[in-house]
């Protein structure tokens, strides 16, 4: 998917939400544990009472891994079902891949050859020939960590490097990588204080943004200071939406709290255009 076909269905479902498909067998209606595989029945109704709400899913791949082949088969038929039944959405494996070389480029064929996701997370740690093997596959996109909202993210990511801090290093440097056109950043709703320096330094890319509803994060503050002249952000929220009911309503609650957050979007988006 490019990225103006992103912008597109932003604007067809005047939302940018992205739903966190982190899926835990001891949080799913207990109804479930009786299909033959829960995971992709759960995930497969949310898709279904959701979607129209929504233009990205992310499924955070260690709660897929966590039941080993059988999470793993789950987290396949679910991109697959994605691909198949709504193509126009956004797919994103948060994965928070990084490694060298051959084991990038081996990793990034994972997850956009054989699963045929639009997206993988990575982190930049071991620099740019960690992150370039994923940013050489054409018309997908790499969603490097930037700055996130984690209480440790204070460790380094603050840290002040030539009298700037480390994630703005991370982030001017990371520009100049090959093909970083496929770049989009992970940045935390709980620091949306921050957002305006790294619109000063990414102005028009894409922002991954964790954190809004479970983790405190304030949507309106995010939009404020982080959003782009194409919009430019992906907010996502995970248990808020997926784990609203443990009943048989649990995708119909989902869908409501979904709505909450699209009509709110809606309002922001349409104020945005009349401002001009």
């Amino acid at each position: 998917m490019t990225t103006e076909q992103l912008i597109a269905q932003i604007h067809k479902k005047n939302s940018f939400l992205c739903i966190g498909l982190d899926v835990n067998l001891n949080k799913i209606p207990p109804h479930l544990l009786e299909e033959e595989d829960p995971i992709f029945s759960f995930n497969k109704a949310i898709i279904d009472a959701t979607h129209h709400l929504c233009v990205a899913y992310k499924p955070n791949t260690a709660f897929y891994e966590a039941y080993g082949i059988k999470g793993w088969k789950s987290l396949e038929k679910t991109i697959a079902y994605l691909n198949e039944k709504y193509p126009e959405i956004f797919t994103i494996a948060d994965a928070k891949r990084g490694d060298i070389g051959n084991t990038s480029t081996m990793y990034a064929k994972a997850f956009f050859e054989d699963l045929a996701f639009d997206s993988v997370t990575v982190a930049p740690y071991m620099g740019k020939d960690s992150v370039e093997p994923f940013l050489a596959f054409e018309g997908k996109h790499t969603i490097m960590l930037g700055l996130t909202s984690n209480e440790g993210a204070f460790d380094f990511q603050t840290l002040q490097t030539e009298k700037k801090e480390l994630y703005k290093t991370v982030l001017e440097t990371s520009k100049n990588w090959q093909n970083s056109q496929n770049l989009m950043y992970v940045v935390g709703a709980t620091k949306a204080e921050y957002f305006k320096e790294i619109r000063n330094i990414i102005p028009n890319s894409f922002l991954l943004v964790p954190g809004v509803g479970a983790q405190g994060g304030n949507l309106q503050d995010v939009c404020s200071y982080g959003m782009s002249e194409n919009i430019g952000l992906l907010i996502n929220s995970s248990r808020g939406i997926i784990y609203a009911s443990q009943e048989k309503d649990f995708a119909t609650a989902a869908a409501k709290q979904a709505a909450k957050l699209q009509v709110e979007m809606h309002l922001i988006l349409s104020n945005k255009k009349s401002q001009g």
